[in-house]
């Protein structure tokens, strides 16, 4: 039997209730049958171990996880600790130590969920975004002088390479190829950022001669943000950079309902280093502790996981325990608009995988 190396790292906030529901979840898939077991190690970096130790992983953090098939992580921010040094110093430090440089997010509207496009039916919204999350405007270059003077200076500099962006294009083409529609949409700022952003449109006009199956278009970001509100079933595969596809993301998670749901997958596509997995819906301190997290999003990511592990069965059998448990307005948590707690929620969806 294939036993799988997951790092469970559950970071901060509600992160600390969601993974091990994940965990709960991924093990009431494993053993008999199924051909695969999991051996779970978690980690307890983040906000607790700054706190400790001054950072928000060990020096050798990436070291302890290099030998992992994968990565289950809950979230980053802590209100006591500037965001920066909570980002930086521990999901950004993975993604970009492992450079997961595909970030991964599908969006759409699941079952029983009251959607805020009123006029948008499920079929209309399916969406994959996907990130460049190596580079970009997140690259980390930059700095301050002259701090508390009048002439004090900040810059943050967006870098773009020709290797980061190809690599991303030609993800991004064969993700939309894989998929029904063949559609993919090229977000820029070419109009306004006449450097990067442009060379960002030559490389995917480029790269889309590679692909002549596949139709695409392209879309200013602002636009783009529009788009999505307006006319959603004009869009399927959508490629962005770091920065412009973090918030897109937020609004798609959005208009399918809530952050609460949305999964992700930070990905090396070569597999030279584990991927990681987490939802979008941050640590949510206000809710902490109280048993109200929604796990749908982990259970997505658990999904994407176990397709990025080639369990392709169990991951449907995932999804459609998860469609089944949120056609339940019953199971739905406070952000859906029901009162489910997240043990709950949790509960129903390994009662319906025991089922089958």
């Amino acid at each position: 039997m294939k036993t799988y190396k997951i790092a469970c790292i559950p970071g901060d906030g509600i992160g600390k209730e969601v993974i091990p529901a994940g965990q709960e979840v991924l093990q009431a898939l494993a053993g008999g049958g199924a051909g695969f077991d999991f051996q779970f190690t978690s980690f307890g970096w983040g906000g607790d171990w700054y706190r400790a130790h001054g950072t928000m992983m060990p020096d050798d953090g990436l070291e302890q996880i290099r030998g992992m098939d994968a990565i289950l992580f809950g979230s980053a921010g802590d209100p006591h600790i500037p965001d920066h040094i909570t980002l930086w110093g521990l999901r950004l430090k993975i993604c970009q130590g492992f450079d997961q440089y595909a970030n991964v997010r599908p969006t759409r509207i699941l079952p029983g969920i009251d959607a805020p496009l009123k006029r948008c039916g499920p079929a209309d919204l399916d969406w994959v975004i996907v990130r460049e999350n190596s580079e970009g405007e997140y690259a980390g270059v930059g700095g301050r002088a002259h701090q508390g003077h009048p002439i004090e200076v900040a810059t943050d500099v967006s870098i773009l390479t020709r290797a980061g962006v190809e690599r991303i294009m030609r993800f991004a083409f064969r993700l939309a190829q894989s998929r029904p529609r063949k559609l993919l949409t090229v977000v820029t700022k070419s109009n306004a950022q006449r450097h990067g952003m442009v060379m960002w449109d030559e490389i995917a006009l480029a790269v889309s001669k590679e692909f002549p199956d596949v139709r695409w278009d392209k879309e200013l970001v602002d636009a783009c943000t529009a788009r999505m509100v307006n006319r959603p079933a004009s869009l399927d595969t959508l490629v962005a950079t770091n920065l412009h596809a973090d918030i897109l993301s937020d609004l798609a998670a959005a208009l399918a309902g809530s952050l609460g749901i949305a999964p992700t997958g930070n990905v090396d596509p070569e597999r030279r280093y584990p991927s990681m997995f987490e939802p979008i819906h941050g640590s949510a301190f206000d809710i902490m502790g109280k048993g109200l997290a929604n796990p749908v999003g982990t259970f997505w990511s658990c999904v994407m996981l176990l397709e990025h592990l080639g369990e392709k069965e169990a991951a449907a059998r995932l999804m459609q325990a998860i469609e089944e448990i949120t056609a339940d307005p019953k199971l739905h948590t406070g952000d859906l608009g029901g009162k489910a707690k997240t043990t709950e929620v949790t509960a129903a969806v390994i009662a319906r995988l025991k089922n089958r």
